[in-house]
């Protein structure tokens, strides 16, 4: 017998009557014994007393609509069910052991890849059948139909799709970022002579998803060299792997895709780097491995077992002794399927770079699992810029739904690597300091934009 079946708790009503009881205008019974349920009623008291902070008000909310009611009108919009379920997901035996896993093949995903690689799914006792998908939309639809149970996103995607832009809204997590840095802008190689972006207008850029990380950096570097995005340049969306392709065939002055692409490009002779995205943007995050409430909610632990294969494998690619092993391990064709130089000249950031210069850039590509507040809230005012957030948003507040970063910061400690103390530090885009708690007066400084 435990503690808590010795004695049934009583914690007061959440509703300020002085009840000894939480849910006592709707329910006058003890607290019930069981210990899942009582973190689900500590979670839903939390919850709406930090919604409804006036003890009054709670009163006159549960009176007129009942505490259930009101539970589930805040569970559409505050993650709820997901709290509940990351701090319940250390208990018990994993619940589904076949999880089915999306993926494009981009050096973005080598987490994801490597942890099926070396067997880190296994030692979790799951069993990971990894989807290789040639794009994003699919990606998407896969992930909102269930179909996947996790998926690999560009960084964008969890917030507009959670947003409802571009499909109905669907709640849309970021458990772990997958990298940081790794992309970059090539250019066709007839335009060697050409790197001034002032002489850019009438170009056109590939990118992954318009709503992708890579979009907005390339957006923002055009934008700070006077070029409209929207008007000056054209941006055509293409699947990762059509890329090269494109510029190959003419199609593309340039493109803005993840790694390994821009050297792909450049091992076949068809482009060149012209900067990395690191330059633009000092380790940002790339890409994500995003879920959807269902599997966190009905598979907490599986999920829980999930995300610290993914983080083992995260830490052991972020050690720059272990890069070389990673592009064998991951240039066969069941994974990124490349040449296996060009995987090393991205992981190790020794690299030609198209113009007959070898160079040196250590921290072209890095692997962090932890997703920031800061960089998030910074994307949404870029979403925003360019309207494709159509109307003003609470940037902190979906920040904080859309993220894991407790379940992040757990599996990191898990696995023995020390969460980062803070999230919401500032950053340095171009040189221009982004405050994330001053998102509006940020977003104001820029003189292009459409919002």
């Amino acid at each position: 017998m435990t503690k808590f079946d010795e004695k049934p708790a009583r914690l007061s009503c959440i509703c300020g009557c002085g009840s000894a009881e939480m849910f006592a205008c709707e329910r006058t019974t003890t607290l019930p014994v069981d210990l899942e349920v009582r973190i689900d009623r500590a979670i839903e008291a939390s919850i709406f007393r930090a919604v409804f902070p006036s003890a009054t008000t709670r009163r006159n909310l549960i009176a007129s609509l009942g505490s259930s009611t009101l539970l589930a009108a805040l569970a559409e919009a505050l993650p709820i069910g997901i709290a509940q379920a990351l701090a319940q997901s250390s208990v018990g035996p994993i619940e589904k052991t076949k999880l089915s896993v999306g993926f494009v093949p981009i050096t973005c995903t080598v987490p994801l890849l490597l942890a099926d690689a070396m067997g880190e799914f296994r030692k979790e006792g799951l069993e990971v059948s990894l989807q290789r998908t040639p794009s994003w939309a699919l990606v998407r639809d896969k992930l909102i139909s269930g179909e996947f149970d996790a998926s690999h996103l560009v960084l964008g995607m969890p917030f507009t799709m959670t947003l409802g832009i571009g499909s109905s809204p669907v709640m849309t997590h970021v458990a772990t970022v997958q990298n940081t840095n790794g992309s970059a802008i090539t250019l066709a190689m007839k335009h060697r002579e050409n790197r001034d972006p002032k002489n850019w207008k009438g170009f056109k850029f590939g990118i992954p998803h318009d709503h992708s990380i890579h979009a907005m950096l390339l957006r923002y570097y055009l934008a700070e060299h006077g070029l409209d995005p929207d008007r000056d340049v054209e941006l055509r969306v293409y699947p990762p792997p059509d890329s090269v392709a494109n510029m190959a065939a003419g199609n593309l002055d340039g493109l803005f895709f993840a790694e390994p692409w821009g050297q792909r490009a450049v091992f076949e002779g068809v482009g060149f780097i012209h900067l990395l995205s690191k330059d633009i943007f000092p380790d940002h995050p790339c890409c994500t491995l995003s879920v959807g409430n269902r599997f966190l909610s009905d598979s907490p632990n599986s999920f829980g077992a999930f995300i610290r294969a993914v983080v083992r494998a995260t830490a052991f690619a972020d050690k720059h002794e272990n890069r070389q092993h990673v592009a064998e391990l991951l240039a066969p064709a069941n994974y990124l399927n490349q040449p296996r130089r060009v995987l090393e000249q991205v992981l190790l950031g020794h690299y030609a770079d198209g113009l007959g210069k070898v160079v040196d850039a250590p921290g072209r590509i890095g692997f962090d699992p932890f997703p920031y507040e800061s960089t998030a809230i910074w994307v949404l005012t870029q979403l925003r810029r360019w309207k494709i957030i159509p109307t003003d948003v609470d940037y902190k507040l979906v920040a904080e739904r859309v993220l894991l970063s407790t379940g992040a910061a757990k599996a990191m400690a898990d696995v023995g690597l020390p969460p980062p103390g803070s999230g919401m530090a500032k950053l340095s885009i171009m040189g221009r300091e982004f405050d994330p708690t001053k998102p509006a007066n940020y977003l104001q400084q820029f003189p292009i934009k459409r919002a």
